[in-house]
């Protein structure tokens, strides 16, 4: 016998050999056995039990989608039944040991008496398989053949209705029609002549593998593409039609079903971006080949093939930007991170999650990095001096700090000095300097920010101001504070805080009162107008954070245009859960009675909110 496994097993001839080769390899075979020994001489050495173990191993691991009997088509012969069914669902033991009677029976030795009870019959010519398909249809009258073609093998099907008033017949006697037909096919099928053309199919399975582009069953062969004279359709038509267990979605032939295909390929990238070269070999285990298995990667929801990687790619921008950051390897800026995830979100936006979101780090004054990977965190410059001192025992030279920070950060001399040299730092009798004293740390306001108007609380427990867009904002005009704001954000009068923005930074000044600088670029990049709103907060690295939100539509209930004013959008179900909601941005404990959170509004001064409340009630 001259015959390999792979003669035998197709899958072997198109699987990648560093998928075969972990499982197929014995010490006592020589290298890629399967393809360079006789099936005979393999099987002596280590056993025809080992050897159909082996295959079974590789049914298993990697061709799990296919029937039995495409990775082994003797085993149509030898067990009809059990070849129609996947190794997955016939499990390792059974596998093993069908694959076993296969390889045994193949391996009898050739006897007189075998060979006389044999009776095999002389084959016929090969012959064109599209000419043996026609001959299934050649006997047919004119209306079984349109109905063949128009709703058999049709790219789009004839409707039962359509068909029953093209041949003045009923719905049930087109369905009878089309029954028979397949009737007909399977008849066909199940005999001798059509022998090659399930060979083919066979072939087919193996070639195509659990999912590839629905064009290539086109293009597997060349005769695919020639029309059946019988039907006027192109041969891969009817062809498809054989492919029982392959679902076509979104332009793909998948076997098995599509949802779970996908969705284990996504569990091969839980843990991180995977270089595309090694993305692909682990895609090929699940049974793609490695020529389409790119453009099945392109192709899965929630995937993404970018800069040579693949990544998961998640709906929230959160996600998206961790990914782009995981494949870089480096800090970027928000602006590289925007462009890099290529989609409609705003660079504020962006700025705001990366500030927010723990699992990821400023790193520098505009970049950003992964917290996993660890690194000193940057805090705005005031911080970063205030650190710089307090590494030094209390005092330190602006020179040396300087030097420090410059090095290390995209900060420059000028403002590094500029900080030092305002308020919160003092000199030292050499010249040095350190944080002044805390003469200021003991103010408290009139009112703290639960009591303030126009404030409220996230769910991440982070308190905004409401800014309600004028002329006089969207012209450039600095605008006032609420003290009771200003003091949360840890500011005193006198003091001063300067946040961080991409546009440039913003000046609060607390001199009579609390003051902020123009916000009008942030207003501009919004496209604000006059009556929306901006809801603002400092993080703690000093950045301005921004939430633009339009004027709520007139049209929208009472009640709604109460949440609007808090930031809250989203539809409630009740009137108590829109209470529920106002109490908790405001600072009220759950559970507080609707007279509560009123009473609440009434002492902050919300009279806005109010008017609405009590229009709904």
């Amino acid at each position: 016998m001259n015959l390999s496994l792979s003669d035998i097993a197709p899958p072997l001839r198109w699987t990648s050999p560093g998928q075969v080769a972990p499982i197929a390899t014995d010490p006592r075979l020589p290298e890629a056995w399967w393809q360079a020994l006789p099936l005979d001489r393999a099987c002596s050495t280590i056993g025809t039990s080992e050897v159909a173990g082996r295959l079974a191993d590789l049914a298993l691991t990697c061709w799990g989608h296919l029937m039995l009997g495409d990775v082994l088509p003797l085993l149509r012969f030898a067990d009809p039944a059990s070849s129609v069914r996947t190794p997955e669902g016939f499990g390792r033991e059974g596998v093993h040991k069908l694959f076993t009677g296969v390889l045994e029976r193949l391996l009898e030795p050739v006897t007189e008496e075998s060979i006389a009870a044999a009776q095999v019959r002389p084959s016929r010519p090969d012959r064109p398989l599209p000419e043996l398909i026609d001959e299934v249809f050649a006997t047919l009258d004119d209306r079984q053949r349109t109905i063949a073609r128009d709703r058999l093998y049709a790219s789009q099907r004839a409707t039962l209705d359509e068909l029953a008033q093209r041949f003045s017949v009923t719905r049930e006697r087109i369905r009878q029609i089309e029954r028979d037909l397949r009737d007909h096919v399977e008849e066909w099928l199940a005999g001798d002549e059509a022998a090659p053309l399930v060979a083919h199919v066979s072939w087919l399975r193996g070639r195509l593998g659990s999912a590839v582009p629905a064009d290539d069953l086109a293009a597997a062969v060349p005769w695919h593409r020639a029309d059946l004279s019988t039907l006027g359709i192109p041969a891969w038509r009817f062809v498809r039609t054989l492919l029982s267990g392959y679902d076509q979605v979104d332009g793909w032939l998948v076997a098995g079903g599509t949802d779970e295909l996908r969705e284990k390929t996504r569990q091969l990238f839980t843990d991180g971006p995977r270089p595309l070269e090694e993305a692909v070999t682990l895609v090929s285990q699940l049974g793609i080949r490695e020529d389409v298995a790119e453009r099945w990667l392109m192709a899965v929801p929630q995937l993404r093939v970018f800069e040579n990687h693949v990544v998961l790619w998640p709906r929230s921008v959160n996600d998206k930007a961790e990914a782009v950051l995981a494949v870089a390897g480096s800090a970027l800026t928000p602006e590289e991170i925007q462009e890099r995830i290529g989609e409609d979100y705003s660079l504020v936006g962006i700025r705001n999650q990366l500030t927010a979101d723990d699992r990821f780090l400023r790193l520098d004054r505009n970049k950003y990095g992964l917290a996993r990977w660890g690194g000193e965190q940057y805090l705005g410059i005031r911080e970063m001096i205030v650190r710089e001192i307090e590494r030094s025992n209390g005092e330190a030279s602006v020179n040396t700090i300087v030097t420090n920070l410059t090095s290390r950060y995209d900060v420059s001399e000028s403002s590094v000095r500029a900080y030092a040299g305002g308020p919160g730092f003092e000199r030292t009798q050499r010249g040095w300097i350190r944080v002044a004293g805390s003469d200021q740390a003991g103010y408290q306001p009139r009112r703290d920010v639960s009591a303030t108007r126009r404030c409220f609380r996230s769910r991440d427990g982070r308190w905004w101001h409401r800014v309600d867009v004028n002329a006089e904002h969207l012209r450039g005009s600095g605008s006032p504070l609420p003290t009771g704001f200003a003091a949360h954000l840890g500011m005193a009068p006198g003091g001063q805080l300067t946040a961080s923005t991409p546009s440039g930074d913003v000046v609060i000044s607390w001199h009579n009162q609390p003051t902020m600088g123009s916000i009008r670029p942030i207003l501009v990049a919004s496209n604000a107008s006059e009556g929306d709103h901006v809801f603002l907060t400092v993080s703690d690295g000093g950045e301005l954070l921004t939430r633009y939100l339009p004027a709520a539509a007139p049209g929208i209930p009472a009640l709604n245009r109460a949440l609007h004013l808090i930031g809250y959008t989203a539809p409630v179900a009740s009137e108590a859960e829109g209470i529920r909601l106002i109490g908790a941005r405001i600072g009220l404990p759950d559970g507080c009675a609707r007279e509560e959170v009123i009473g609440r509004l009434r002492e902050r001064g919300d009279r806005d909110i109010l008017t609405f409340l009590e229009g709904s009630a």
